[in-house]
């Protein structure tokens, strides 16, 4: 009898366990609205915990590391086990302090948390290969392999924001691409030229704070109006959908462009830029699936949440030159990184045929 009631107990304590496991609660603090894909993970993070069983909220920050660090400071005092966090600025550091000290997992999610070691695990897309393919998407082209000094093209830089890790591995995936032709001369850049992210002087020149559209098409105009006032560009670097749609709207209130566009490049495959490309103006876009980031990162929380071996299919843990992703300044975190897909006309139906869209905007690019 004894033995059976031990067994009973063990039951129990097993039945409780995973009930409060799946009980558990989930906050997920996304930085903003004004880009598309920010709501779509917000919307799907949720979707894939409650799938999994557990409570989660979702919040957005509106730019607003203050504003964020509340919705965190909240999750914590609903209790929370785990946060997901695509973070504003360094600024989301003391809440994150604040969560290690309530033994809460924290999440980088996408965006790596800066100057902390008070977190462990960071999952997002290999974004040093994401600026390589905006490159290869502007090496092709041009044609730049079979270019010359002699009747060189032109290029003008942009990037994204200063605050966000990302941009800078953007850049320096592009720029290992295209710096060995700006070297050999057959492509001129218009504008301010850092040669690598490092040149953080430089880098500002080009950086767009906040992911603004705005700011990418009065940057635009400027440069139409003073450094690219005498000369054609070629193509222009951007780094995502946002700024490319509102570089191309600058592009084409100058009577030089009306007829043909320079490249544009982009990143998010946005159904906007997708209905672009579809059209002929912006010229390629990177599709990282987010729908897949978004599982993945529910999978990790779910896994470290229950003491298990994390295994996410279609990740690689990030190790050697990759490794430095993962890097906060302060400590190197586990990076989980999945791969981009570089999208152009020749293949838009890679975003639609992966759900990407809704029905009825599928239905437009068919």
């Amino acid at each position: 009898m004894k033995k059976i009631a031990l067994v009973l107990l063990v039951l129990m304590v097993a039945a409780s366990f995973g009930f409060a496991q799946r009980g558990s609660f989930i906050g997920i603090a996304m930085p903003e609205t004004h880009v598309l894909r920010w709501t779509k993970d917000g919307a799907a993070l949720k979707t894939f915990a409650e799938k999994r069983g557990y409570r989660a909220e979702v919040q957005y920050g509106n730019a607003d590391q203050a504003q964020q660090n509340q919705h965190i400071q909240s999750f914590l005092t609903q209790g929370a086990k785990a946060l997901v966090v695509g973070c504003i600025n360094d600024g989301v550091r003391s809440v994150i302090a604040e969560a290690a000290r309530d033994k809460v997992v924290v999440i980088a999610y996408d965006r790596i948390i800066p100057d902390s070691a008070d977190y462990d695990y960071f999952i997002t897309f290999n974004n040093f290969k994401v600026g390589v393919l905006q490159a290869q998407s502007i090496e092709s082209a041009l044609n730049l392999k079979r270019a010359t000094a002699a009747a060189p093209k032109q290029i003008t830089l942009f990037a994204g924001s200063p605050t966000d890790g990302n941009a800078f591995f953007f850049f320096d995936g592009a720029m290992s691409i295209l710096g060995p032709y700006v070297d050999s001369g057959v492509l001129k850049v218009v504008g301010p030229y850092p040669k690598t992210s490092a040149d953080r002087a430089n880098f500002q020149r080009i950086a767009t704070e906040n992911w603004s559209g705005p700011i990418a098409k009065t940057r635009m105009e400027n440069l139409l109006n003073g450094d690219a006032r005498n000369v054609t560009l070629d193509a222009v670097l951007s780094p995502n959908d946002t700024l490319a749609r509102a570089i191309i709207e600058a592009l084409k209130a100058d009577a030089k462009y009306r007829t043909k566009l320079p490249v544009v490049s982009g990143q998010d495959a946005e159904f906007d830029s997708a209905i672009s490309i579809r059209n002929g103006e912006q010229y390629s876009t990177v599709f990282k699936d987010t729908a897949k980031l978004a599982e993945s990162a529910i999978l990790l929380a779910d896994q470290v949440l229950k003491g298990q071996n994390v295994r996410i299919p279609g990740a690689v843990l990030a190790s050697g030159d990759l490794a430095k992703i993962g890097d906060t300044g302060r400590k190197v975190v586990k990076t989980y990184l999945l791969d981009p897909i570089l999208v152009t006309k020749s293949n838009l139906k890679v975003p639609v045929n992966a759900g990407f869209y809704t029905a009825a905007q599928a239905a437009q690019l068919k």
